[in-house]
């Protein structure tokens, strides 16, 4: 599962060939989750709320790479990195 991005230990993966909607996953220490790219929302998981509010906000500022890389993992095709949230 490729890793496009980390940031204040969350690790931000996408697999390829994954199943829609388009999402990504996220892991922070035990925590996991798949946020929704289109509506910026949990799928399925938890994060504490700091970690998550920064994902979320993440998310809404780089939808349009996240989808870009949601369509390259859909042909297998190398993931491209996203900067992180800072």
């Amino acid at each position: 599962m490729p890793e496009i991005s980390t940031f204040y230990g969350i690790k931000v993966t996408m697999y390829y060939s994954d199943h829609n909607p388009p999402h990504f996953h996220v892991e922070y220490g035990s925590s996991k989750a798949l946020i929704n790219i289109k509506t910026s929302s949990v799928l399925v998981g938890s994060l504490p709320m700091k970690q998550l509010k920064m994902v979320l906000a993440w998310c809404e500022i780089h939808q349009a790479e996240l989808l870009e890389n949601w369509d390259l993992a859909a042909q297998n095709q190398p993931l491209k990195r996203i900067p992180p949230l800072i």
